[in-house]
């Protein structure tokens, strides 16, 4: 069974395939049978087509990405070789270029949902979350919702991937690809007791507990790009983004006088030399293989281990009797003293205190600075649309200067405020308490 299929719901299918290219998609390409040069224009570009999908099955990125420009930058206008740039450059791990590949795919077909969806997790590859949130919600009505449920956990807003989810797993199209996403998401948002009963499900109860380990180290990127490289299995490299002569709006290439077997067998843009591999995934969705899946499972089980971080240091899985009935939970550092200063750090703002929610646990598992901190979060409104502040502060203004220097030197975005409202994040309050207004 495909384990990588079935854990994305799809996802992976829509990444890197469901693009045959048989003939020339002319989108306005080709102004009449008539026209020589753009006749022969269609041919190349149908000719490079073929020699992408050719590597791309061989999985050679970089040799797909040359032959995929060199048909667009014959046949512009056609969504279909867009598409098959788009999937290209994901597969050689240039993300900047595959948003803007499946960006102007979703221009030239509205209704693709598969640019759509690419187009969001190359976004989340890119650590453009909003973006990539913005997208998914954008186009709800042609990403079907099992890829869309996971799309939105792994673009920070696991309170809404799992909403969707669940509902389509109460459903009667309800799947074994369905149910793994709902897992996965649970575990994506720390909810490692009910991700071990949906997993369980699906799979055989021997393989519940490797997998919740694989989960655990996928819930905790280093950098932006791990979990759609990973689940791809490439490498993410440095990417300066898609070359300016490939723009959408960029005029058509002349070509008469070409001979005609020059077209037939047109050259492909040289992939790019100073490209270097920054992140890898040593074997394709590493963590996501040799898993059998069993009857389905309605029994509840206690999930077996614990999962401890220390400052700076890996994850660490010690297992525990099943009996103890211990869950997976991350270690609490010590608490620091109550803070008295009115100085804050602004981390973000997030659409609803549930994306806040996401942000504060992938920064607080990133930053070693946050430790021991308690986030503050406040709703405020920006041009009629409600925005959710999250912050850590009480600090003196030299203090809160420092941290936001920490948290900037480790790839962080912040800036430093005075008190404006904020209080408990609201995801730490106990059901029925009251804050004081300020």
């Amino acid at each position: 069974m495909n384990t990588r299929a079935l854990l994305l719901g799809g996802i992976s299918a829509l990444l890197l395939g469901g693009t045959m290219v048989g003939c020339a998609a002319t989108g306005g390409g080709v102004a009449s049978a008539s026209d020589r040069s753009g006749a022969l224009a269609a041919k190349g570009a149908a000719a490079n087509a073929g020699k992408a999908q050719t590597a791309l099955a061989r999985r050679e990125g970089p040799v797909a990405i040359g032959y995929a420009e060199g048909a667009v930058a014959l046949m512009p206008q056609s969504a279909e070789y867009r598409m098959l740039l788009g999937q290209s450059y994901l597969q050689g791990g240039r993300f900047t270029s595959a948003s803007r590949a499946f960006a102007d795919t979703l221009q030239l077909s509205p209704t693709n949902g598969k640019a759509a969806l690419n187009l969001a997790l190359a976004q989340v590859a890119t650590g453009d979350w909003q973006a990539a949130r913005q997208t998914l919600t954008a186009n709800a009505t042609i990403i079907p919702a099992p890829d869309r449920g996971l799309a939105l956990s792994l673009a920070g807003d696991t309170a809404g991937g799992i909403a969707l989810l669940t509902e389509v797993a109460r459903s009667p199209e309800t799947n074994a690809k369905v149910r793994q996403n709902l897992a996965l998401s649970f575990a994506l948002a720390g909810r490692w007791p009910e991700a071990r009963v949906v997993a369980a499900a699906d799979m055989a109860p021997a393989d519940v507990d490797a997998r919740l380990q694989q989960w655990a180290l996928f819930a905790q990127p280093a950098t932006a790009s791990d979990q759609v490289a990973s689940l791809l299995g490439v490498r993410a490299v440095a990417d300066a983004g898609q070359p300016v002569a490939l723009a959408l709006n960029a005029p058509a290439p002349m070509v008469p006088g070409v001979p005609e077997q020059a077209l037939a067998a047109v050259e492909p843009v040289a992939p790019p030399t100073d490209a270097v591999p920054v992140e890898v995934a040593s074997t394709p969705a590493a963590g996501f293989s040799k898993v059998s899946f069993g009857p389905r499972q309605e029994v509840v089980q206690a999930l077996p281990s614990t999962m401890l971080r220390p400052e700076n240091g890996p994850i660490k899985l010690a297992a525990t009797p099943a009996s103890t009935g211990r869950g997976m939970a991350t270690a609490a550092y010590e608490a620091k003293a109550p803070a008295t200063g009115t100085w804050y750090v602004q981390l973000g703002a997030f659409e609803s205190a549930g994306v806040a929610k996401d942000a504060w646990g992938r920064a607080s598992r990133r930053f070693a600075m946050l430790a021991g901190h308690s986030p503050n979060g406040m709703t405020f409104k920006a041009k009629g649309e409600d925005f959710y502040r999250l912050s850590v502060g009480g600090f003196s203004r030299p203090a809160a200067d420092s941290m936001c220097r920490q948290y900037r030197a480790k790839g962080g975005a912040c800036f430093v405020r005075q008190g404006a409202g904020d209080a408990m994040a609201q995801w730490l309050r106990k059901p029925g308490m009251q804050m004081a207004s300020r």
